[in-house]
């Protein structure tokens, strides 16, 4: 199922701090670095890959051989970077954070009152 718009601008500002999770050296897209790109997007749903020294079409034809083998969704392209997300089914819902302590009141200081 393709990204909504508003989706895609969420990711792409969760993914703003993400560093590379994979490199795609010279060797080019190997059944091995699939393989690592799947395991990552089981743990993480969001993943940053650098492609290493290809044109701008070489990377185009990567991020769609990858998306093909893995399920993902493209969020972005950028430079040597590609950007993407796959919703992770096995994942148990994350729990929600406790709520905060209330501020302390300080103690009323009468000494100096007149």
């Amino acid at each position: 199922m393709p990204l909504t718009p508003t989706e895609r601008r969420a990711l792409k500002a969760r993914a703003h701090a993400l560093d590379p999770v994979v490199i795609i050296g010279g060797q080019g897209l190997s059944p091995s670095v699939l393989k690592e790109i799947d395991v990552s997007l089981k743990g993480h749903e969001l993943i940053k890959v650098k492609v290493a020294g290809e044109d701008r079409e070489t990377r185009a034809l990567m991020l769609s051989e990858i998306c093909a083998a893995t399920g993902a969704e493209p969020v972005q392209s950028i430079g040597r970077m590609l950007v993407l997300y796959r919703v992770n089914a096995e994942a148990p819902p994350k729990a929600a954070r406790p709520k905060r302590k209330p501020a302390r009141v300080p103690k009323r200081n009468f000494q100096n009152v007149k």
